[in-house]
């Protein structure tokens, strides 16, 4: 199976590095800089779960792919879409089978629009992991799960091949029959961490030491839940149990990587993880007062962030 990996950053990085270590036939499809640091350096993954170096990792630019790929793993920001699907479409022949690791759940109704259902699976990835300096791949602990299924719960051919193929590569592989409702349980625990981290510039830790913290990360998570289930995906009560624990633990140092994207003065992903479940919950009646004033905060940013990159009026330029 010829395997297309788009992004070679944290996340496509990783699961790429490790099936290329596997034996698997893996190409990344990268930008000209990253082109460049994996020329130079190589392709390099700092983890608890075993380091890895690979010289030289293969790649390819969009405009010299010539033939379909039978597998093409999307592992963009969720807002770098469209330049993602321009990049990649010529690689999308008559059986490829599109596997997106992106946040939130609007990318699956772009990527049908644009290369029709047949090619879409649903999927996602539990990991934690960033580029350091020297643009090394840094796995800050040992999660590192990738989920993939049909979006009709079927168990289907293709799938099984998938699972053989993404099975025994050094992560842990999960074919799923409830890939959709999984992606919007990842979607309800994302909003409710990124609302809460983002707009108190926190850990959930010094979150919950605050007065009214532990009431606040509860109420967005009931939010959340809440139009999940009016959207017809009602999160399970066992993901529910193990989301209020995780979100109230005392001490806890999780944060959205939001946040930090926002220290870094970076892009980030409101409209995908916050914005647009907004929308659907308004669009079932919903009320999220909690998740829209947190909507509210970091729009704020990307304005404030957007302006601070216009020319200056004062310079003329």
């Amino acid at each position: 199976m010829r395997i297309l990996v788009v992004g070679a950053g944290a996340v496509g990085g990783y699961f790429g590095g490790r099936l290329l270590q596997a034996g698997r036939d893996v190409t990344f499809l990268v930008r000209p800089r990253r082109a460049a640091e994996l020329a130079r350096a190589g392709l390099v993954i700092r983890s608890p779960c075993g380091d890895l170096a690979l010289r030289d990792p293969p790649r390819v630019r969009a405009e010299d792919i010539t033939q379909g790929f039978d597998l093409i793993v999307l592992s963009c920001k969720a807002y770098d879409l469209a330049d993602a699907m321009a990049a990649f479409a010529p690689a999308v022949g008559e059986r490829s089978m599109i596997l997106p690791l992106l946040n939130g759940m609007r990318h699956l109704d772009e990527l049908h629009r644009r290369f029709g259902g047949d090619h879409v699976l649903g999927g996602q990835c539990v990991i934690s992991a960033t580029l350091d300096a020297q643009r090394r791949i840094v796995h800050l602990n040992t999660m590192h799960r990738l989920s993939f299924g049909e979006l009709d719960a079927s168990d289907s051919p293709r799938m099984q091949q998938l699972a053989a193929v993404l099975g025994a590569a050094g992560f842990d592989a999960l074919p799923s029959r409830q890939i959709v409702l999984e992606m919007w349980e990842k979607w309800v625990l994302l909003a409710t961490l990124a609302a809460v981290s983002c707009q108190m510039r926190a850990t959930l830790g010094d979150v919950l030491q605050a007065p009214g913290g532990e009431a606040l990360v509860v109420a967005l998570l009931d939010e959340c839940r809440a139009i999940a289930e009016a959207a017809g995906h009602a999160p399970r009560p066992a993901f529910l149990d193990q989301a209020r624990s995780t979100l109230t633990a005392a001490g806890s140092p999780l944060a959205a990587s939001m946040l930090r994207d926002m220290q870094a003065d970076a892009a980030i992903e409101a409209d995908q993880i916050v914005g647009d479940l907004l929308d659907r919950g308004r669009a079932q009646g919903r009320a999220a007062p909690l998740l829209s004033l947190a909507y509210t905060h970091l729009k704020a940013y990307e304005a404030r962030r957007e302006r601070m990159r216009q020319p200056s009026a004062a310079t003329g330029s």
